[in-house]
């Protein structure tokens, strides 16, 4: 009798341990200064720090995220940890679009929107190419997954987080 491992309903490990490995994260990135992150090859995602404006304090706010590449977009899923609610990041930037992505090559400045329609099914399609336990992961939430994507915006165009 085979099992089917999509089929089983994913475990998540304990909020803690998803805080401790982000604030790991954070601290790493800092320490080595962005010099060890993933680049997408092929399907394969990378990481990036997305810097915000707070959308109550107005201050900046980084986090890493993971991304995918989709022409000279990027986009990343609002999934914090799969847990309920969405991610800070995610609220910040619905509040102030404008902020800023660093990446092995550098900074860019970039506009955030949530996909939808076609274009949110496509990308998704494309994560789950690479997680495939994607749809079970995001079943753990009671709201849909945002498939937020970055475009890029002219180095003219200045905001609190650029």
């Amino acid at each position: 009798m085979s099992v089917d491992n999509r089929a089983k309903k994913p475990k998540l490990p304990p909020r803690w341990f998803i805080h401790l490995a982000w604030r790991v994260h954070r601290g790493l990135y800092r320490v080595l200064g962005g010099r060890v992150v993933w680049r997408p090859r092929a399907t394969r995602w990378g990481t990036l720090r997305l810097t915000t404006t707070g959308r109550r304090t107005g201050q900046e706010r980084s986090v890493i995220v993971a991304y995918l590449e989709d022409g000279p977009n990027l986009f990343t899923l609002a999934m914090n940890g799969w847990g309920e609610g969405e991610p800070a990041w995610w609220l910040n930037l619905r509040a102030h679009p404008e902020a800023t992505v660093d990446l092995v090559d550098g900074r860019r400045l970039v506009r955030g929107r949530a996909a939808t329609g076609d274009e949110r099914r496509r990308l998704w399609a494309r994560w789950r190419e690479i997680d495939t336990q994607l749809d079970a992961f995001a079943a753990l939430r009671s709201s849909e997954t945002a498939v937020v994507v970055l475009e890029p915006r002219p180095e003219s165009d200045t905001s609190p987080a650029a």
